[in-house]
């Protein structure tokens, strides 16, 4: 049975741990040969090294253009192109503003922001090399709507939704396609789930329909399916994966 991204060479940043692992497991199970790239080398060579011979990790510093070049050089050089580009990295700080310091306030932004920007600006000469590809922009509900606490994090996650809007004008005409995700409470380490023990995330209902936090591989379906052909006609749009957070107010109202 053929696989969704069969003959497809994908770039996933943040692809240590979380949600970027999940991403690449479930690409290269679907045929993608698939670049992983980190700063947490140990962890992600691991990564790469479980998948097997279709995965090949490489440094990646995401807010440094020179880190960006290099592993898309890698990409090609390794597997012959990149059609998909994924930009997951992310970091997340918590913080009302006024007690935000600048410093913390500009590393976020320069993860999750400058980070995206630069994997799309060192990513598009490849993908149009190889007559086109996806590129699939992981924002945030807190990219839809704000939360108290998160002014960096939520900075950064409207941004990066702009952001795929513009690219999507821009790089329609090298049939490349981008779209962002925006996933709800997920259980990775960037949100320290896993410090919570299994009884304290099973008693855990967050304020939404569906009453848990997503895995990591439900998120990665989504991702797979921007990445594929089977999402051919979806450009410039936000996908929300957030079990219903985002949908309206969780209270009930009063009965006349």
């Amino acid at each position: 049975m053929a696989g969704r991204l069969d003959g497809k060479v994908a770039l996933i940043s943040g692809a240590a741990r979380g949600m970027g692992a999940s991403e690449a497991r479930l690409f290269a199970t679907e045929g993608a040969e698939v670049v992983l790239g980190d700063v947490l080398d140990e962890d992600g060579a691991k990564v790469a090294s479980e998948i097997g011979e279709r995965a090949s990790y490489v440094h990646l510093d995401v807010t440094s253009e020179e880190s960006w070049l290099a592993a898309v050089a890698h990409a090609r050089e390794r597997f012959g192109k990149l059609d998909v580009l994924v930009n997951n990295a992310g970091i997340l700080r918590f913080n009302a503003i006024e007690n935000t310091p600048l410093e913390e306030y500009e590393a976020v932004i320069r993860v999750n922001q400058v980070g995206c920007f630069l994997g799309m600006k060192s990513a598009i000469p490849a993908l149009r090399d190889a007559g086109g590809g996806a590129i699939v922009n992981i924002s945030s509900a807190a990219g839809l709507e704000a939360m108290p606490g998160i002014v960096s994090y939520c900075s950064s996650k409207f941004a990066v939704r702009g952001m795929t809007k513009v690219a999507a004008l821009e790089f329609g005409a090298h049939a490349v396609r981008v779209n962002s995700v925006h996933p709800g409470g997920t259980n990775t380490p960037m949100v320290a789930m896993g410090d919570f023990s299994e009884a304290e995330k099973e008693g855990y209902e967050p304020p939404q329909p569906i009453k848990r936090v997503a895995e990591p591989e439900e998120i990665a379906e989504l991702v797979l399916w921007l990445a594929s052909d089977a999402s051919s006609y979806c450009t410039g749009a936000e996908f929300v994966i957030d079990g219903g957070l985002t949908a309206g107010s969780p209270f009930t109202p009063i009965d006349s």
